[in-house]
């Protein structure tokens, strides 16, 4: 939807849009959550706290062509395929920008419900990957200062050394292709291998899912020393930095993300906290940054009206909240949130309204008591990846979540008192019942939040 789409539904001519974005880092969980959600939209047996579908005033939805003709589609029939099937299995993850367009017919409610028909509302949901919301952050910073924050957080990291050897043994007095694209390759594995260990923070985003780009100049730099900054390598990649912001960064700002109204942000909290102190660190601090790109606010209608929208909700929500049995959710919402204490204070103060949650978008566990040691633990089953069942207690959140942030902020090591595991588990076998979406943990009070007011 663009500018003239804008401007017809400010002057009320055509169906009302919710532009709903959807991100998170890997293994977040994107794909699941908008599988699920827009199921669960379709088939409303299982959304009690969705109070339009409890009430009866959400009277159908229906999926349709989504709007951007350039912007690929959602593939949410083979998506949904893949969690539901006869063997069912984790989708493909997030790579691309990509748009579903789901539509409700709602009653209103209230006074005008007796004399007014129903209405249409258009749910445009935009997915996109995390790592790609990280480098918004870069817009604000110029190469000096992005490559002095990535060498102060890199030491400890996951192939941080072999990079550093390989800077070490460049010579930058003279540029040269065939040693960026080393440096680059040695520098992109680094990310890679830190992502996989829980790290939060790998920018650039696209270095990590290239596309198109793979190989060309703009991704082709890396962070440099001081001391090296001021040569004819470090001009050089100064001068890729500033084009992968001005033809990467800010289209991506400008076409996608400064239209969104309502925003999720997926977590692996748990994951994270698995990670270690300093991966729990990382991501508070990623989410924190990540929270001044989204301009949150409620937009006055001349804004509206011209298309420059503010995110008016935002959603942090925990995701895999069925690795755990139930008793244990408020803790991991407690923790997620004082995380997130931070971005949510700016983006109340902003005027947005926020919440954090622990959810499961596609539930794959039952809940069950083993004993261990004498002592009865509260569990959960379910089937792991190589098809083994399997019963785990993965230790027990504290209930002060400062007992976890106080020594990520201080750069612990390692938990003192606490050994807290994690476990994949694969899609549970379902034969869902005719108007039954996807079982899930709180995808109801999710879908309220985002746009219960609206419908």
């Amino acid at each position: 939807m663009g500018i003239a789409d804008d401007l017809m539904q400010g002057l009320g001519i055509s169906d009302p849009v919710i532009r709903l974005g959807v991100t998170g880092l890997s293994r977040a969980g994107k794909t699941v959550f908008i599988t699920s959600l827009v199921a669960n939209l379709l088939d409303r047996g299982r959304m009690p706290a969705l109070r339009a579908a409890a009430d009866g005033s959400l009277k159908a939805a229906w999926l349709q062509p989504q709007p951007d003709d350039t912007v690929p589609r959602f593939d949410y029939e083979r998506h949904l395929a893949a969690m539901t099937g006869p063997d069912p299995h984790w989708p493909e993850g997030t790579r691309h920008v990509s748009q579903l367009r789901l539509s409700l017919r709602v009653q209103p409610r209230g006074m005008i419900a007796g004399w007014r028909g129903t209405q249409v509302l258009h749910l445009d949901i935009v997915d996109y990957p995390g790592e790609w919301l990280l480098d918004l952050r870069l817009m604000e910073r110029d190469f000096d200062a992005w490559s002095q924050e990535v060498l102060d957080r890199m030491k400890g990291r996951p192939g941080a050394l072999e990079f550093l050897a390989a800077l070490a043994s460049t010579d930058p007095a003279r540029f040269e292709e065939g040693a960026a694209q080393a440096l680059a390759a040695a520098y992109t594995s680094h990310l890679h291998r830190a992502r996989e260990a829980g790290w939060s923070d790998c920018t650039p985003g696209r270095f990590l899912m290239p596309g198109e780009l793979e190989g060309s100049p703009a991704l082709t730099f890396t962070p440099l020393p001081q001391q090296m900054r001021d040569t004819a390598l470090g001009r050089e990649f100064a001068r890729r930095f500033g084009a992968y912001k001005a033809r990467v960064v800010r289209p991506f700002f400008r076409e996608h993300f400064a239209r969104i109204d309502r925003q999720v942000v997926l977590m692996d909290v748990l994951g994270a906290i698995h990670a270690g102190p300093q991966a729990v660190e990382d991501m508070r601090r990623a989410m924190a940054d990540i929270l001044t790109a989204f301009r949150p606010g409620r937009a006055g209608w001349l804004a509206q009206l011209l298309g420059t929208r503010r995110v008016e909700r935002i959603l942090f929500a925990a995701t895999k909240a069925d690795h755990l049995h139930h008793i244990q959710h408020p803790r991991l919402t407690a923790i997620t949130a004082a995380m997130l204490r931070e971005a949510r204070d700016r983006a109340d103060f902003s005027g947005a309204r926020t919440e954090a949650m622990s959810i499961a978008s596609l539930r794959c566990t039952t809940e069950e008591m083993i004993r261990q040691d004498g002592e009865d633990l509260p569990a959960v089953r379910g089937t792991l990846m190589d098809g083994r069942q399997a019963a785990f207690y993965p230790g027990e959140l504290p209930a002060n979540p400062a007992e976890l942030l106080v020594p990520a902020s201080q750069g612990a090591a390692r938990w003192l008192d606490g050994d807290y595991a994690i476990m994949d588990f694969a899609p549970a076998p379902a034969t869902l019942r005719p108007g039954d979406g996807p079982p899930h943990i709180r995808l109801d009070r999710a879908a309220e939040f985002l746009i219960g007011d609206r419908i």
